[in-house]
Order: structure tokens, then C-alpha cells, then sequence
């Protein structure tokens, strides 16, 4: 079986969604005949110049080998300056490895203030001169948006990201709203502190309008950050009729169980935007998305069953979130649109089948790919 190599950085705790990517891509890869094997350069362990000559080490066996990076700045950078994953990438193009990046963060952001603009400036710079080594750069964004990148370029892709759980495209019929029934909103993740306080508040204001509305609620908070804000959570929900459940972090396929049970999600980590974790995994179930409005317009999943108020509008997050839960046409139409796109654009097996295309071997025999 033809292998394909995932080259990783340091892993982010306590979860690490580029991990989980390799994962589920190395599942999509296998139906198509190609192993994905991950590496990863510990420089976080062994400091860079011995994580490096690990890298020399390892690499001589992959003259030929078809090696994809896989690219966030604090991956390769412990200050956001990562200049490793040039050098990891120099290291491979000397080994003779077809190399590829996966920009799975596609511009510069390196904060506020001073130093943070000299910490954007660079990875910036880094990102172009990655894309210049690079015998293909697969981008989580649409090219048009990746303002650094020559328009019509040659050796560049778009392929979105996918979600870090087992999808569930079964189709399911509205549930009854009638009296004594309780619907269950499901929140994927909250910000670290100071955001996360803003964030359970936004949640609870929304949620008391459709309360307010006579629909008993069940609130699940489930994945990073939620078991953090278990306190905060308690305390503000304290004294009202919301059934309240953290489960915290848990199995992906898991997960996908909660979000098949569950009524609607609400997404309030700030605007949404294509790359958000939240809403890949909910549209991976079908569940109709609440949440504020970032840059989702105009993308792929604009179409999908999403509804979108402005950040910070708790009033509108609610009357939208009550909406769905009021009208089972309604909702029956968001569910249809999410799992539309999900089939379409953000299934592993799309998502795979991409990567195969650059993978694919030419008639004739040749057994190197065609791109890489």
C-alpha cells in the first residue's frame, strides 16, 4: 500500500485538532488504497537543533515520499515565530520528498500591540516562503481570501477542512414540541477565561427568551473548555428551570451521539467562520446552527442550516434559537440544509478524494504521483 506522510509539529493539550485532522483524513486516504503515516518534529521535547537532526535522520528514507506539513504558527514556534517549519520543509526538499503544506492557519496572526505586529509581519512572510518550497500548498480557505497569494496560482487548492467527529448524515424528522417535552441545545466548547464569562452570559440570556417561551430546555455543554467553566456555568443558570448538563471533554464518537440527540446548537465563541470547529461538527449531525456572524457569507456552507445574528446580540441569538425550536417546518429545513452541505463540501470522503487527485497516478506504470 502506497504510504503518504503527515509531518506534525508540537501537539496542542488538551486536545489537538491537526492530530484529529490526520486522523480522520488517514481514514478517508485508506478507502482509496494510501496509508497516512504521522511524524512529528519534537522540538518541544528535544529543543530545534536536535529535533532537526532527528529530522535529517528519519527523512533519508523519503527520497520520493510524498510528505504534507501540516502548518499553525504555535505548531512550530513556542512565541509564534516559526521559523522551524521553513527549515523542516528545507530538510525534506534536501531529502528529495515531495513536499505539500496543509495551511490549516493561512495568514499571519500574531496579536495585538507592537510586538504583535511584528510577530503577524513574519509569519506572514513565513507563510510565503513556504508556499514558495512547497510543491503544492492546500489551503482551508477559499484562494480568493488568502490576501498574500498570487491570484491564478498554480500549485495552490482549496480543500476545506472536515469534522474531528464521526458524521451522522441520517435523516431525522422534527420532534414535538408539546408541553413537558424538552429540547436540548447543545454548546460545543468555550473560550478560556476572561471570553468564557461573556460567553456562558451570552448563552444564558439566549436561552432565557426561549424559556421566557414556554419550551422547556436542556442545556449540554460538551468539549474544550466546558468542564473549566462547570462553576460558572452553575452559577449562572442557578435558580432557573434550564436542566443543565457538562460532559466536558469527551470521545468524538461520542460527541457525535450528543449532537444526534440534540434539538440545535449555539455558537457564540465570537463570528463564525469556515474553519470553526464548532460548526464543522454540528453541520457533521445536521444540527441547525445559532450563532454570531463572522465570515460564513459567501463561503461553502452559506447555504447550510445556519442562522446568523450580530455578534453579540443576545436578544436576536435567542429569538432565532426560539424560531427553530418553535417550528418544526423550520427546523426540518435547517436539518435537510446542513446535512446538503455536509454530503457535498465537508464529508471525509469528498475531502479525501481531493487528496487523492493529487495523489493520483498517471497511466502508463509511472508509480510517482502526478502533483506529489
Amino acid at each position: 500500500m502506497p504510504s503518504v506522510i503527515a509531518l506534525l509539529g508540537v501537539r496542542d493539550e488538551p486536545t489537538d485538532g491537526v492530530t484529529d485532522y490526520c486522523a480522520f483524513l488517514g481514514r478517508a486516504l485508506s478507502k482509496h488504497g494510501f496509508e497516512l503515516r504521522a511524524a512529528r518534529v519534537p522540538w518541544d521535547k528535544l529543543g530545534w537543533p536536535r529535533a532537526l537532526l532527528s529530522l535529517i535522520r528519519e527523512s533519508a528514507a523519503w527520497r520520493g515520499q510524498s510528505v504534507f506539513l501540516q502548518y499553525t504558527a504555535m505548531a512550530w514556534s513556542r512565541r509564534g515565530f516559526p521559523i522551524g517549519a521553513l527549515l523542516s520543509v528545507a530538510i525534506l526538499r534536501f531529502r528529495g520528498a515531495r513536499c505539500g503544506i496543509v495551511f490549516h492557519e493561512p495568514t499571519g496572526n500574531g496579536g495585538s500591540g507592537l510586538l504583535g505586529s511584528i510577530r503577524t509581519s513574519f509569519q506572514t512572510w513565513n507563510l510565503r516562503m513556504l508556499h514558495r518550497l512547497a510543491a503544492v500548498s492546500i489551503f482551508t480557505i477559499p484562494l480568493n481570501t488568502v490576501r498574500w497569494l498570487p491570484a491564478g496560482d498554480a500549485h495552490s487548492t482549496f480543500i476545506p477542512l472536515g469534522p474531528n467527529i464521526v458524521e451522522n448524515l441520517a435523516h431525522r424528522v422534527a420532534r414535538s414540541n408539546q408541553s413537558g417535552t424538552r429540547r436540548t441545545v447543545v454548546v460545543f466548547c468555550l473560550s478560556d477565561p476572561p471570553h468564557q464569562q461573556k460567553e456562558v452570559a451570552d448563552i444564558l440570556n439566549a436561552v432565557r427568551i426561549v424559556a421566557d417561551d414556554g419550551i422547556n430546555l436542556r442545556l449540554v455543554f460538551v468539549g474544550r473548555g466546558t468542564s473549566e467553566a462547570k462553576n460558572t456555568i452553575d452559577s449562572a443558570f442557578q435558580g432557573t428551570d434550564i436542566e443543565i448538563c457538562n460532559r466536558g471533554l469527551c470521545e468524538a464518537e461520542e460527541v457525535t451521539r450528543i449532537f444526534s440527540e440534540s434539538d440545535a446548537m449555539l455558537a457564540v465563541r465570537g463570528g463564525l467562520y469556515l474553519r470553526r470547529g464548532s460548526a464543522l461538527a454540528g453541520l457533521a449531525c445536521g444540527l441547525p446552527i445559532v450563532g454570531y456572524e463572522g465570515a460564513i457569507r459567501g463561503t461553502i456552507v452559506e447555504d447550510a442550516g445556519i442562522a446568523l445574528v450580530p455578534v453579540g446580540d443576545h436578544q436576536a441569538l435567542g429569538s432565532a434559537l426560539r424560531d427553530i425550536l418553535a417550528s418544526a417546518a423550520l427546523w426540518q429545513q435547517m436539518h435537510e440544509r446542513s446535512l446538503h452541505i455536509q454530503r457535498k463540501y465537508l464529508s471525509w470522503d469528498v475531502i479525501g478524494a481531493q487528496f487523492i487527485r493529487l495523489l493520483s497516478v498517471p497511466k502508463g506504470g509511472d508509480e510517482s504521483p502526478t502533483v506529489l
